[in-house]
């Protein structure tokens, strides 16, 4: 289930794990916790904090109304293995922010009631990683992140010139940003900071402002990445936005890899990441595996492409593996990975001689065709547009990458189901992780 559908808020436990602290001690699913120490939890940053003690006191509320106060002695930041039916033990906040390159703003109307939810709540950055503006928050929540030593989080800085970013998220509090990560810089939290970029706003110049305000806080900045605005067809009565081309995009990679030349000459790390997107909109080889040191924003589409082919020539230069029939499978992206799917297809097709592989990239006609990432690739685009490939009924399979589906789901972004595709299709769909094993092993798995 996703955050933003809890509306209970009480601290229900889920599930207890198996040969846990808190299953040796008899707690059990439907079990409240009512405190620690004492102290009441208000949200999963208390519990984690009050929790991370080598001994503590908790208070449970057993099913029949029983208060059972059990005193606990561990390991040091040892969790006790209980999972809480909503995760955050709170709800999620919601973003205030207008900002003019929200892609939540430019979603159709119609669809599933969660996608609307946008939230800027620190609790999820330092859970799940996902990035935050520190916009919606006031200064007793800054203080609690700085006294907990919540770390790392994950920040959307977008600009550090305070008008601008006041105006680009149409949010007066936006302009403190600096203020807020020299705050945390002083108390050593790590942060990596996420700048969309916005043609002719918050690029050139500006950028070069952000990156060199946010490189006087590193090491306890790590990375700064720069992803392009994306726009879809329904921005009637949004601001006028323009999209990256290959011109553009040429111009800001020739701006990026300066500042890695400067950045790691002075402090050994190139610090600013560039999207993949970039480098496919300037027809540019995406940088070495090196070059992304360690990857700190993958989930950015920082390095994905570079990663997934390391991992596919791994892969292929230790598997032994042989395919006993000859299949042919159709491989679904977005337009974007289009060319690189084909590459990494022939690796694989040079590897496996009886395997015939055929990329189709979608055009995303939901959104519009300026969406060009896999992700947001919806169930009825790829139902229709397999249907009208030349060799579709040759196809043994249909393999979709698990970006393309609902977190820990089985449903594309307009509900359609992998089910009724393959109903619709007639063909089996097989789901790859996005990485060169899972891609890989469903070739030989489907093939014993």
């Amino acid at each position: 289930m996703e955050l933003n559908n809890y509306e209970e808020i009480r601290n229900i436990i889920e599930s207890v794990e198996k040969d846990s602290i808190a299953e040796e001690l008899g707690v059990e699913k439907g079990d409240i916790l009512v405190d620690i120490d004492g102290q009441e939890v208000k949200d999963v940053i208390d519990y984690k904090f009050f929790m991370s003690d080598d001994f503590v006191t908790v208070t449970i509320e057993k099913s029949n109304g029983e208060l059972w106060e059990l005193e606990i002695e561990k390991e040091y930041h040892e969790d006790i293995g209980i999972v809480f039916t909503n995760p955050l033990i709170d709800k999620a906040k919601r973003c205030q922010n207008k900002c003019i390159f929200c892609f939540i703003d430019q979603l159709p109307k119609n669809m599933r009631h969660t996608l609307y939810f946008k939230d800027d709540d620190s609790r999820l950055s330092f859970l799940q990683g996902n990035f935050i503006t520190l916009t919606n928050m006031s200064d007793d929540e800054i203080d609690r992140i700085i006294r907990y030593r919540l770390s790392p989080i994950n920040i959307s800085v977008h600009t550090t010139d305070p008008e601008l970013r006041v105006k680009m998220m149409k949010n007066k509090r936006a302009g403190r940003i600096i203020e807020i990560l020299r705050r945390f810089n002083e108390v050593g939290i790590e942060m990596n900071c996420q700048i969309v970029l916005v043609p002719g706003i918050n690029d050139g110049e500006n950028l070069n402002r952000t990156l060199r305000d946010l490189i006087e806080l590193y090491p306890n900045v790590v990375s700064a990445a720069v992803v392009p605005i994306g726009v879809t067809k329904y921005r009637e009565g949004l601001f006028e936005a323009e999209t990256y081309d290959y011109n553009k995009s040429l111009e800001l990679l020739d701006q990026v890899h300066e500042f890695q030349r400067d950045s790691l000459s002075e402090k050994n790390t190139r610090f600013i990441f560039a999207a993949d997107e970039f480098y496919v909109l300037a027809n540019k080889e995406v940088p070495n595996y090196e070059a992304y040191e360690g990857f700190p924003q993958l989930e950015n589409g920082i390095g994905l492409m570079r990663k997934f082919l390391m991992e596919i020539e791994e892969v292929l230069d230790n598997n032994k593996a042989s395919l006993k029939n000859r299949k042919k499978y159709g491989i679904a992206t977005g337009t974007l990975a289009n060319d690189f799917m084909n590459d990494i297809s022939s690796m694989i097709m040079n590897k496996f001689n009886k395997l015939d592989l055929k990329v189709v990239p979608i055009k995303n006609t939901y959104f519009g065709e300026t969406i060009t990432v896999s992700g947001l690739v919806t169930g009825n685009d790829l139902i229709r547009q397999f249907k009208e490939c030349e060799d579709f009924e040759e196809l043994d399979g249909i393999i979709i990458p698990r970006a393309m589906l609902k977190a820990n789901d089985e449903i594309f972004l307009d509900d359609v189901t992998v089910r009724d595709v393959e109903e619709k299709l007639q063909k089996k769909v097989l789901i790859s992780e996005v990485d060169g094993k899972s891609f890989i092993d469903i070739f030989i798995k489907d093939n014993k």
